[in-house]
């Protein structure tokens, strides 16, 4: 599974779609299918579609433009629809406008080729192991989050899926990690706090934990804070919040002179999105004396990193 790593495009909200069987009859009766002829099963049927669907929007601009603004918008069709959108069956025959279940279907495929961001289909994270869940659920508001929870836990031990997520935490990326904090905290009552609270003296893991969940009791050792820092902001880059916020969540209030402090403290952690977090800071923070610093660090953390290898 390939983890979302392009700024281009914020983390998606999942989309809803029919069976292989329902898509495929889709195809069937588009008005190009008596032209392009396809053939097979219900899953060769839709290999091809995608191929035919590929090849006439990367011919035309303009209509992958288009196909991809009616998915994130989700809104309707304005003027004249695409003879190619209305022939593949990506757009509804009849008002309103919008993407038919085919063209929702298409335009995931379209995004996944284009910006490596692969937007969950609701259901489809039920038969994965604890990493993938959390990976998924990552754009996924809070109704949709508990439905697609609910049928992840569906013919499993409910305290052997909570040891199970929390097994995973280390090793996911931070904002699947802030997935699975908020899920034992929040959905899996006594047993997924307790999970939480054997796992709170693992060095770093540890101390995310507890500035998450406000245990207090529970303070970060100085090696910990980088870590700790750069795991929240990192997290709400992999979501894609503005620049502005992830600087904010660092931070927290400071003025510019300690600010420079802490980011120069930065370098010295191992966490592994140390270097885009800092890029934010180079790229984005008004002050050029905090900019400046996050440079030096930025260099300071290559120059570490070399030196462990």
């Amino acid at each position: 599974m390939r983890s979302y790593d392009d700024d281009t495009l914020p983390l998606q909200p999942p989309i809803r779609l029919p069976d292989e069987a329902t898509l495929a009859a889709a195809v069937r009766a588009a008005p190009l299918a008596g032209e392009l002829k396809p053939e097979g099963d219900d899953a060769e049927v839709l290999a091809a579609w995608a191929d035919h669907c590929r090849e006439r929007l990367a011919a035309d601009e303009g209509l992958l433009l288009e196909l991809i603004r009616l998915f994130l918008s989700r809104e309707s069709a304005k003027g004249d629809i695409p003879e190619t959108l209305s022939g593949l069956g990506l757009v509804r025959q009849a008002e309103p406008y919008t993407l038919s279940w085919l063209g929702l279907w298409a335009a995931r495929l379209i995004i996944s080729d284009t910006t490596g961001q692969e937007i969950p289909v609701m259901g489809s994270l039920a038969d994965g192991d604890a990493a993938a869940l959390l990976h998924g659920l990552r754009s996924y508001p809070e109704a949709e989050r508990g439905e697609e929870l609910a049928g992840w836990l569906k013919g499993r031990d409910t305290d052997a899926a909570a040891a199970e997520i929390a097994s995973a935490l280390a090793t996911v990326s931070p904002l699947s990690r802030a997935v699975g904090v908020e899920l034992l905290w929040s959905d899996f009552g006594e047993e997924g706090r307790l999970a939480l609270s054997r796992l709170l003296e693992e060095p770093k893991l540890g101390a995310v934990i507890a500035a998450r969940t406000g245990r207090e009791d529970r303070q970060p050792v100085p090696e910990e804070i980088a870590w700790v820092l750069v795991d929240m902001a990192a997290a709400l880059l992999e979501f894609g919040d503005e620049p502005a916020e992830v600087i904010n969540s660092i931070a927290m209030g400071m003025n510019s002179e300690e600010q420079t402090g802490t980011i120069s403290i930065l370098a010295f952690g191992d966490h592994p999105w140390t270097g885009r977090v800092l890029q934010v800071f180079i790229d984005h923070h008004p002050d050029d004396r905090v900019a400046a610093a996050a440079r030096k660090a930025l260099r300071r953390l290559r120059g570490l990193a070399d030196l462990r290898t």
